[in-house]
C-alpha cells in the first residue's frame, strides 16, 4: 500500500510538472480537410515534430470547398501511428514529445456537411463541442484555431456559444480565441467575421490563393535558391531514410505544405510572437485593417466560396521590403544582396531556408542519436530584450554568451526589421553586423518610436539551424520626462 501511494504521488508530481511545462507553450486546435489534398498530411508530419513545443489540444477532421461531403479522422490517426513508431527516438532529443496515445485521444470530427449547411440548430458535432470544452477550461492562454480547410466546425461552436451563454460569458470565451485560416475554404468564414466582430482573425479573404501571404511557403521566387522546396530536397531530407514518419509524407500534388503557415508562428524560436502578427515571423507578417473590396478582383480558384466585402478589420496581407544576406568566401563572412524584394509573400519566404532546415533536422531526430543529429543554438543577450534610449543616443547590443548545445561554431547576424516597429526608416547598424556585439545610434525623433532589431544566431551543423532574439528599442524624444 505504501509503495502504491508513492507511485501515485510520483505520478501526480510528473503530471504537475508537465502541466507547468505546457503553460509556456501556445495551445492550438487544428481543423483539417485532410484527404482534400496531400498537403494536409505533409503539414501534420511537421506539426507532430513540433508537438514538444506546441500544446496540441485538438485534431479535428472537417470539410471544405474541395471536400464537401465527408471527413477523414482515420487519416490523421494513420499519421499519429507513424509518429508513435519514432517517438522513442524523438525522446532522445527532447523529453516533451507526447506519446501517440495522447494525440490519438485528440482526434475528433466535424459534420460531413459543407459550410453553413453544417451550422445552426442541431448541427453540433464532437469537433464543435470539443472547441467549446477546451475554451471553457481554466487556462489563461489564448486558444489558437489553426484552420487548414473549412471553418464551419468553429462557426458551429461560436453559434452554440452565442445561443447558450450570456453576452458576458460569450464575450469572455471568444476573447480567448485566435484564428489563422488558410484563406476561406467555405462560406462560414465571412459569416464568422460578420457576426463576431471582435474575434481575432488572420486571413486573406475568400479563396484568392494567388493573393494570399501563406503561399510564400511554396512559391518559386526568381533570384533566390529555391532548392529547399524542391521535390529532390523533400525526398532526401524528409521522405526517404527517416523512418516511418518520413515515409508517410506524400509527394507534392499542388503546393508543398500550404497549411503549415497556420501554425508556424506558434513555434518558439525567439522571433515569433503570434499575438503580434504585425511583428512578423516564420508564419508571415500581417496588419489589422479593413481591406478594400475589389469586385473585379481576379485569381479565384473557382471553388464557389463567396468573395464579399469585409465589414470590419481583420489581420491580413501586408508587405515587407527585404534584401537577403549572402555568404562571402573572402573577407567579411556575409554581405548584403543588392536585389530588393517587396511583397506580402516576402514576409514569409524570407525565413523559408531557416524553417526548412529546422524541419529537416527534426526528421533526423526520428532516427539519429542525440550525438549524431544537430540541435539549435541558444542566443543569450547581455541586456534586456526591451531597451529605452533617448533620441540620437548610442547604445551597444551584445550576445557574447550565446552557445550551441552540440559545440558547433556559431555565426551572428544583426539586422533591423523596419516594418515591425513604428519607426519605418532604415537606421544604420555600425558594422560588422556579423559580430557578437554591435553599436547602434538611435535616430533623432520628435515623438516616442519603437525599433525592432533582430539577432539571428546560426550554427554550422548539418543542416545549419537558426534561433533569434528580438530586441525592441523604445526611443524617447529629448524633451520626454
Amino acid at each position: 500500500m505504501k509503495n502504491l501511494m508513492l507511485i501515485i504521488g510520483f505520478a501526480m508530481i510528473l503530471s504537475s510538472l508537465a502541466g507547468q511545462s505546457n503553460q509556456n507553450k501556445h495551445r492550438v486546435i487544428i481543423l483539417s480537410d485532410i484527404e482534400a489534398d496531400p498537403d494536409d498530411t505533409e503539414s501534420f508530419v511537421r506539426l507532430f515534430l513540433y508537438s514538444n513545443e506546441i500544446d496540441i489540444k485538438g485534431l479535428i477532421a472537417t470539410t471544405s470547398c474541395w471536400h464537401k461531403r465527408e471527413v477523414n479522422p482515420e487519416s490523421i490517426k494513420r499519421i499519429i501511428e507513424a509518429y508513435g513508431k519514432v517517438h522513442t527516438n524523438l525522446l532522445k532529443h527532447d523529453k516533451d514529445f507526447p506519446v501517440a496515445d495522447q494525440l490519438l485521444q485528440l482526434v475528433k470530427q466535424g459534420l460531413p456537411e459543407y459550410g453553413m449547411l453544417g451550422v445552426g440548430e442541431m448541427k453540433d458535432s464532437e469537433g464543435s463541442d470539443w472547441i467549446i470544452e477546451e475554451l471553457e477550461k481554466v487556462d489563461d492562454r489564448p486558444l489558437w484555431i489553426s484552420v487548414w480547410g473549412g471553418v464551419n466546425t468553429l462557426a458551429q461552436a461560436l453559434y452554440k456559444i452565442k445561443e447558450t451563454k450570456t453576452a458576458k460569458e460569450a464575450k469572455q470565451l471568444i476573447s480567448k480565441l485566435r484564428v489563422y485560416t488558410i484563406s476561406d475554404q467555405d462560406d462560414s468564414g465571412i459569416w464568422i467575421r460578420n457576426n463576431f466582430k471582435d474575434l481575432f482573425y488572420i486571413v486573406t479573404p475568400a479563396d484568392h490563393y494567388g493573393y494570399a501571404t501563406w503561399t510564400g511557403i511554396n512559391t518559386y521566387i526568381q533570384g533566390i535558391d529555391n532548392q529547399e522546396i524542391s521535390n529532390s530536397w523533400i525526398a532526401q531530407h524528409i521522405q526517404q531514410g527517416h523512418g516511418p514518419l518520413g515515409a508517410v509524407y506524400p509527394d507534392v500534388s499542388w503546393g508543398v505544405e500550404g497549411d503549415t503557415p497556420a501554425f508556424l508562428s506558434l513555434i518558439q524560436n525567439g522571433l515569433n510572437d503570434p499575438d503580434h502578427p504585425d511583428w512578423g515571423g516564420w508564419g508571415g507578417r500581417y496588419e489589422l485593417y479593413k481591406p478594400e473590396f475589389d469586385k473585379d478582383r481576379k485569381g479565384s480558384s473557382g471553388s464557389g466560396v463567396p468573395y464579399e466585402p469585409e465589414t470590419r478589420k481583420i489581420w491580413t496581407n501586408t508587405n515587407d521590403t527585404y534584401s537577403p544576406y549572402l555568404p562571402s568566401e573572402f573577407g567579411r563572412a556575409v554581405k548584403k544582396d543588392t536585389t530588393i524584394y517587396k511583397g506580402d509573400k516576402v514576409t514569409l519566404w524570407r525565413w523559408r531556408n531557416d524553417f526548412q532546415n529546422d524541419f529537416a533536422t527534426r526528421m533526423d531526430w526520428c532516427t539519429k542519436s542525440y550525438e549524431e543529429a544537430n540541435h539549435p543554438p541558444v542566443p543569450i543577450l547581455s541586456h534586456p530584450e526591451q531597451i529605452i534610449v533617448k533620441s540620437g543616443e548610442g547604445f551597444f547590443l551584445d550576445a557574447f554568451k550565446s552557445y550551441d548545445p552540440d559545440g558547433d561554431n556559431i555565426s551572428f547576424l544583426w539586422f533591423q526589421y523596419p516594418e515591425a516597429g513604428t519607426w519605418k526608416k532604415v537606421i544604420s547598424l555600425n558594422q560588422p553586423e556579423n559580430s557578437h556585439g554591435i553599436f547602434v545610434t538611435a535616430p533623432v525623433v520628435e515623438k516616442e518610436e519603437t525599433i525592432h532589431i533582430i539577432l539571428k544566431v546560426t550554427d554550422k551543423g548539418e543542416p545549419r539551424l537558426s534561433r533569434y532574439k528580438r530586441i525592441i528599442i523604445r526611443v524617447l524624444p529629448i524633451n520626454n520626462k
